[in-house]
C-alpha cells in the first residue's frame, strides 16, 4: 500500500499552528516568526512533505465566503446562485470553500467572523454589501479580500461588480426607444453600490434625452441600512414605466400594480435586473439585464488567488457587462 502523502494540515497539527501559517512559512511569505518558520520547515522535511505541483490547494488552503443574512432570505435569491458559481470555480482549482452568514447584530458590533477568528482560511470573498465599518474591521485580520457585487470607493480593495451603470442606461434607453417619457426608478439608491450604479445609468439616459426626472417617481424598496424589502409607497399619479433595481422588486411591482387595477404592460411597463428566477416567474415575463454570474465568480476567485500567491500588488475593480434581455413587460407606446 502506498504511503499516505503528508499534507499541510499534518504539519500544522505537529507544529500546533494552522495550515495557512504552514503555507506561508513554506512559501517564504511574511507573517510568520523566524523561530516558527524554522520549526515548520524542519518538521516538513522530517515528515517527508513533498509539494504537489499544479494543485493550488496545497499553497492556498481554504477560501472563505461571507454573506449578510438579508441577502439570502430565500434559497431562490440571486446571491445563492452567485455563491454556487463561486463553489464551482473553486472546485475546478481543487480548492475548498467555507461559508458563513453575517447577521445585522454582528455588523453593528463588529464581531469577527468565526472563519477569520479561528484562522481557518487564507482568503475571503465578501458577497453582498457589508457596511464600510465592518469591511474595515475585516481588513485588520486579512489582506486577502475581494468584494463581490459591490465596491467601496473609500477603501483600496479588490472588487468585482456587474456593470450596473451600463445596465441601468440600457434599460432606460430601451423604454425611451419604445416611446416612454415618464419613467420612474424603484430602489433605495443608498442601500448598496449596485443600486446606486443602476440609478446613475437611469439618470444618464433620462438626461441625455432631455427628459424630466420626477422625484415622486423615485421610490424606495428597502431601508437604507438593510436589504430587507419593505412596502413600496406609490404616488397617486404614476409614470408610464418603471426601472426596477432587480428582478425580485420588478416581480413585486408587477403584482402591486395589478392589485391597484393596472395592467402590465398595457398601462405601465416594468423592467428589472439580473435575468433570474423572478423575471421568469412573472406574468408577463420581465425585460431585464442578464448578469454573467459565472464570469463574476471566476474573476473574484482569480483575483483572490493572485492576491494570496503574492502575484498582485495593486488593487482592481473589475466590471462585468450585462446583456439586455427583451421579454413581454414593455409596451411600445410610440404610436399610442
Amino acid at each position: 500500500m502506498p504511503k499516505k502523502q503528508v499534507t499541510l494540515a499534518d504539519i500544522a497539527n505537529v507544529c500546533g499552528t494552522s495550515s495557512v501559517t504552514v503555507s506561508k512559512a513554506l512559501s517564504g511569505k511574511d507573517g510568520v516568526g523566524d523561530e516558527l518558520r524554522d520549526k515548520i520547515r524542519e518538521t516538513a522535511k522530517t515528515m517527508g512533505y513533498i509539494p504537489r505541483m499544479g494543485r493550488q490547494s496545497d499553497v492556498i488552503g481554504n477560501i472563505g465566503v461571507i454573506i449578510p443574512d438579508e441577502f439570502i432570505t430565500s434559497i431562490g435569491t440571486f446571491y445563492w446562485m452567485l455563491f454556487n458559481k463561486i463553489v464551482e470555480r473553486l472546485k475546478r482549482d481543487n480548492l475548498s470553500c467555507i461559508q458563513e452568514n453575517i447577521g445585522e447584530e454582528e455588523q453593528r458590533t463588529l464581531s469577527v467572523p468565526n472563519i477569520l477568528a479561528n484562522d481557518r482560511i487564507s482568503g475571503l470573498i465578501s458577497l453582498g454589501q457589508l457596511s464600510p465599518g465592518y469591511v474595515k474591521m475585516l481588513t485588520k485580520y486579512t489582506d486577502n479580500i475581494v468584494l463581490l457585487d459591490y465596491h467601496l470607493p473609500e477603501m483600496d480593495l479588490d472588487s468585482v461588480i456587474s456593470n450596473g451603470f451600463s445596465g441601468g442606461y440600457k434599460l432606460t434607453s430601451h423604454l425611451i426607444g419604445n416611446g416612454h417619457r415618464e419613467i420612474g426608478f424603484i430602489g433605495n439608491r443608498l442601500a448598496t453600490s449596485s443600486i446606486f450604479d443602476r440609478y446613475m445609468g437611469y439618470m444618464r439616459a433620462m438626461l441625455e434625452h432631455g427628459l424630466e426626472v420626477n422625484d415622486e417617481w423615485i421610490l424606495d424598496d428597502r431601508r437604507k441600512d438593510n436589504n430587507n424589502f419593505g412596502i413600496i409607497e406609490y404616488p397617486e399619479k404614476l409614470p408610464s414605466a418603471f426601472v426596477c433595481n432587480c428582478d425580485e422588486i420588478a416581480y413585486t411591482v408587477v403584482k402591486d400594480l395589478k392589485n391597484l387595477g393596472y395592467s402590465v404592460p398595457d398601462d405601465i411597463s416594468v423592467v428589472g435586473y439580473d435575468n433570474y428566477v423572478f423575471s421568469q416567474m412573472s406574468e408577463p415575463p420581465i425585460t431585464t439585464i442578464e448578469v454573467d454570474t459565472q464570469k463574476m465568480a471566476d474573476k473574484a476567485v482569480q483575483l483572490l488567488i493572485e492576491r494570496i500567491c503574492g502575484v498582485r500588488s495593486t488593487h482592481e475593480m473589475l466590471t462585468v457587462n450585462g446583456e439586455l434581455i427583451i421579454k413581454d413587460s414593455v409596451k411600445n407606446i410610440s404610436y399610442a
